[in-house]
């Protein structure tokens, strides 16, 4: 086999591990899919292969600097896809992407045994985890609590116990409110919470996202 042909292959495999990891990214809805996935793969192959036989001229290079910069870029990229609002979202596609670049460097650099192994263990991770996460896992929940009963109000905010993260208190007109970012149990959520909150005496629930 040729060397040309070899190159060749190696882009070609990183692209559709890239696009196959991808297409697991568009399955859950995320913004960065089969594209963004399959161009950040097959990009870093390139840097590898670049910096592996586009300096064999030169007497001196280092063909580990193009690999760190390569992965200075796709911190910079996964950090543009992490989004923070009240909350962050984002960064198992972010962390996928990042993974995704190490293995188009591993595939440049001819690591087909490492690559594939990688790719089995990614997957285990996004689906087995996955299943964990939606079942078991907890969610970051925002709500807006009333009353005009501050004592009744600070009762209900204590029954929350240890998942509150956040919490702000609003006097206005005579009515208390709290602002609360807390975490919730995904198997209890929206029901089971509900109908805890809305148990709550003199207490109204404004609104819950």
């Amino acid at each position: 086999m040729t060397l040309a042909l070899e190159l060749c292959i190696r882009l070609v495999a990183a692209g559709v591990i890239g696009a196959a990891i991808g297409y697991e990214r568009e399955l859950r809805g995320k913004e960065a899919g089969i594209r963004t996935h399959f161009l950040v793969s097959m990009g870093a192959c390139l840097f590898m292969i670049v910096s592996q036989y586009g300096f064999a001229n030169a007497d001196r290079f280092d063909a580990a600097r193009v690999a760190a910069g390569v992965v200075g870029g796709l911190g910079f990229l996964g950090g543009g896809i992490i989004m923070k609002t009240r909350h962050v979202v984002g960064l198992t596609t972010a962390a996928g992407i990042w993974v995704t670049g190490a293995i188009g460097l591993a595939l440049g650099g001819g690591l087909y045994e490492i690559s594939v192994l990688c790719v089995l263990l990614l997957a285990a991770c996004m689906e087995g985890l996955h299943f964990y996460s939606v079942k078991m896992g907890e969610r970051q929940t925002n709500v807006v609590l009333s009353s005009e009963d501050y004592d009744s109000l600070k009762q209900a905010v204590a029954s929350l116990g240890k998942k509150v993260t956040q919490l702000s208190w609003v006097c206005q007109e005579g009515r208390f409110r709290a602002d609360i970012s807390l975490l919730v149990r995904k198997r209890d959520f929206p029901v089971a919470f509900l109908d805890r909150l809305r148990a709550m005496p003199g207490v109204t629930l404004e609104s819950m996202d």
